[in-house]
């Protein structure tokens, strides 16, 4: 019976003297068999999250390049694989000048697998200049998709999560911090953050400060470890809970964008209607001005400026 791509569960050969059985197991875990950047998704706390495909990968690259080399072969022996592969380091400080040694590998026809210490490679992790460099020297990029922090923190977090916009770490400083959450005070996306733990309680004394005290939101630490923990409640009630012990462990933080404003009254607006008629503008034509700058019937405002002169 014929194994589709996708559902790969069997044994993945190690034996790196073996084309054809490494040749297979890429094809029979869908995985590119000629050169290509591969970004795959690792774990962010259980090792039972990772896919059988990243296995594979892992497995039968010929190249891995990681956030931290250490932690990719504890990743690898907790998964029971082997890295038959070269396994070379692939982070913030180097990612510049590593990006193109990857690129020639792909291009002279290798598998090369990126991977970050946890989650998604390019999200709040290197990658994205090796990927960016890729697309714009049209060598072929793919990814395999798995864990995210992100995400899981948005699902579990009980706060809207059909738009929402991901703002990673905020400025450590706290005069450029409260300055980028006064620009974010209007967003209507939910909006998603990683803090360190030493920081989330000025953080989230900050956000309420920035959004207000009743700002719904929400704190999922050790997400898929065994301590994982989701607070939910308004930025005041969470900066309470949290102010005097603070909290321990990987954290991200959900909090709901900004209220609709509530919609204007066309008899509201006759004030800004009467400015326009005073600079020389005829009034329906100003009516027609202010009614689609806010959104509202022309007519109904046209008929409210009259109404106000009665």
């Amino acid at each position: 019976m014929p194994v589709s791509p996708g559902t790969y569960s069997g044994p993945v050969s190690t034996d790196r003297n073996a084309p054809a059985d490494r040749h297979d197991s890429a094809r029979i875990a869908g995985l590119p068999q000629g050169g290509c950047l591969v970004l795959a998704a690792t774990p962010i706390g259980n090792l039972g999250d990772a896919s059988d495909r990243l296995k594979a990968a892992l497995s039968i690259a010929d190249v891995v390049a990681a956030e931290d080399t250490r932690r990719t072969r504890r990743l690898a022996s907790g998964l029971g694989i082997e890295i038959t592969g070269r396994l070379v380091a692939h982070h913030e400080h180097n990612e510049e000048s590593s990006s193109q040694q990857l690129l020639d590998e792909v291009r002279s026809g290798s598998m090369v697998v990126v991977v970050s210490d946890a989650g998604m490679p390019t999200v709040s992790d290197p990658g994205y200049r090796v990927a960016a460099a890729a697309a714009a020297q049209d060598l072929p990029v793919t990814s395999l998709p798995g864990p995210s922090a992100v995400l899981t923190a948005l699902a579990v977090s009980g706060l809207p999560s059909d738009r929402f916009a991901f703002e990673g770490f905020l400025p450590r400083k706290p005069g450029a911090r409260s300055a980028h959450l006064a620009e974010l005070a209007g967003e209507k996306r939910t909006m998603v953050f990683y803090e360190a733990p030493h920081r989330i309680a000025a953080m989230i004394e900050a956000m309420a400060e920035a959004f207000g005290p009743e700002r719904p939101a929400a704190i999922a630490r050790e997400l898929t470890k065994v301590y994982e923990e989701v607070l939910r409640g308004s930025l005041g009630e969470l900066h309470e809970r949290i102010r005097e012990d603070g909290l321990r462990g990987e954290i991200v933080v959900v909090v709901q964008g900004a209220p609709a404003a509530e919609p204007e009254e066309a008899a509201d607006l006759a004030g800004l209607v009467e400015q326009e008629v005073a600079r020389g503008t005829r009034l329906k034509d100003a009516a027609g001005q202010i009614a689609a700058a806010h959104g509202v019937s022309r007519r109904d405002l046209y008929e409210a400026v009259l109404a106000a002169r009665s």
